[in-house]
């Protein structure tokens, strides 16, 4: 559920997430290497609220032609998790996916807001990097590289490689951008995670904040099914991550009665605890060291490798990834693969925390090799072919187009402290940009960082961060 705890939350309605085969959309844009038609980029994006009938785009529990997903609400309030599989998202076999775990008052609108618009802003920073070589006169490429080429070519893939991560820190970028000035949406202290991954063709990029996961299942060199994170926990006790935060006059330290938590606080005030280090929104501590650049990293998949689970931290709070990789691999249909894993993530909740409230979970499992059951055995699960028209986690269709309306009272993991004076970090403090140049894949050290071992119990609301005149004096 992300990192805080909120008094009041807005819920939004819209119709349900479909794949419906309709008139070619950005689907249809032409890449580096590939013939282009007549029409321009700007005239295959569409708008937001046409998003729902772009074919093989889907975003509500259901399956794809090789992907499965669910989610389900928590004990916490509204479902504040979104997921989306996008297939057909370029020419040249390439596939988008994501999770995105909201948290504060407005999660939930955060959440899915990143979840209809990243898509779109990463593909717009795609279209202004291939005009931009056109103009150049460089030669283009194709994605799909195999491991035959690499050795004749090794810049190609080391170009490919540039271009995506390019668009991944350029669409997160502007995706926080649009959150900060956003006329309907209350960001200040809300926001959401982001794991999201691009297969082209054996090529697989991943950029994420937050600490929800991206796990694949492969097989070693015994024909046993292992299991290989993709992704790390951008948590503020990671020594980076936390460096970071405490040189921008951030505070990052446990509670006595959650010390597996670590949390985020402002320099000034007990609040607002949030328990991650990078994020969308949440932009009260945007200037104390928590930031929305993502980690980028490249894998290049091979015949072994044979799906990709992303999963919001209601997920890998109680399962581990040896765990969830048996699970998908042991599930009766592929169809039926992410429920199964919420209902025993469910299950594990009840067990070993069986006086806390469960997590929302969210779950996307793609099978690398682009197969899936017959339409029969789907149906079978109780599926229909796209999407579920009615299902328990409440948040089936939703966008952001209706901000205004209100729901009850949530809780996250915000939390109370007692009061403490701030860290002394001299008298300057440096803006987490400043930070953001370094876009290196996550360094080895930090690969073991694993989720959250314990469960964050609340106990009490904490008030929202006061902003006045009369701040501690550096």
């Amino acid at each position: 559920m992300g990192g805080c705890v909120s008094t009041s939350s807005r819920r939004t309605s819209g119709s349900m997430g479909r794949r419906e085969e309709v008139s070619p959309t950005c689907c249809d844009i032409g890449f580096c290497g590939q013939k282009r038609t007549k029409r321009t980029f700007s005239d295959h994006v569409i708008a937001l609220h046409h998003l729902p009938s772009v074919p093989n785009r889907v975003f509500t529990n259901g399956k794809s032609r090789s992907s499965c997903i669910f989610t389900q609400q928590g004990r916490k309030g509204i479902n504040q998790d979104a997921m989306i599989v996008w297939e057909d998202f370029m020419p040249e076999d390439v596939t988008f996916c994501g999770v995105f775990d909201g948290h504060g008052p407005h999660g939930h609108l955060v959440a899915r807001k990143v979840r209809d618009a990243l898509p779109l802003k990463l593909l717009s920073s795609m279209n202004s990097c291939q005009s931009r070589q056109n103009g150049s006169g460089q030669t283009c490429f194709k994605g799909s590289l195999k491991a035959a080429d690499l050795d004749k070519d090794v810049s190609a893939e080391e170009r490919l490689i540039s271009l995506w991560r390019e668009a991944f820190m350029k669409s997160y970028k502007a995706m926080d951008k649009e959150l900060r000035s956003h006329p309907n949406l209350d960001c200040f202290c809300s926001g959401s995670t982001a794991v999201t991954i691009v297969k082209q063709g054996s090529n697989l990029f991943m950029g994420y904040i937050g600490d929800s996961r991206a796990v694949m299942g492969s097989k070693d060199n015994n024909d046993l099914m292992v299991a290989i994170q993709l992704t790390v926990d951008l948590k503020p006790d990671l020594p980076r991550e936390a460096e970071r935060i405490k040189r921008c006059k951030g505070r990052v330290f446990a509670l006595q009665d959650e010390p597996e938590v670590c949390r985020v606080w402002l320099p000034f005030d007990d609040a607002p605890g949030l328990a991650m280090a990078r994020a969308f929104g949440d932009f009260c501590l945007k200037e104390y060291g928590v930031i929305s650049m993502p980690e980028f990293s490249h894998r290049l998949l091979t015949e072994k490798d044979q799906f990709i689970v992303l999963a919001s931290d209601g997920v890998w709070d109680v399962l581990s990834n040896e765990e969830v990789v048996e699970i998908v691999s042991s599930a009766p249909s592929r169809s039926s693969a992410a429920r199964m894993l919420v209902d025993s993530a469910a299950r594990e909740w009840k067990l070993k925390y069986p006086t806390s409230k469960m997590d929302d979970c969210a779950v996307v499992c793609f099978f690398l090799d682009g197969k899936m059951d017959s339409e029969s055995d789907y149906e079978e699960q109780g599926f229909s072919s796209a999407t579920i028209q009615s299902y328990h986690s409440g948040n089936a269709g939703e966008s952001d187009d209706s901000c205004h309306r209100s729901e009850p009272s949530l809780q996250r993991n915000f939390t109370v402290r007692p009061s403490e004076e701030s860290e002394g970090f001299g008298n300057r403090r440096p803006h987490p940009e400043e930070f953001e140049g370094n876009e290196d894949t996550v360094a080895g050290e930090d690969q073991n960082w694993l989720g959250l071992e314990g469960v964050t119990r609340v106990n009490s609301l904490i008030q929202l961060p006061r902003f006045s005149e009369e701040r501690p004096n550096p």
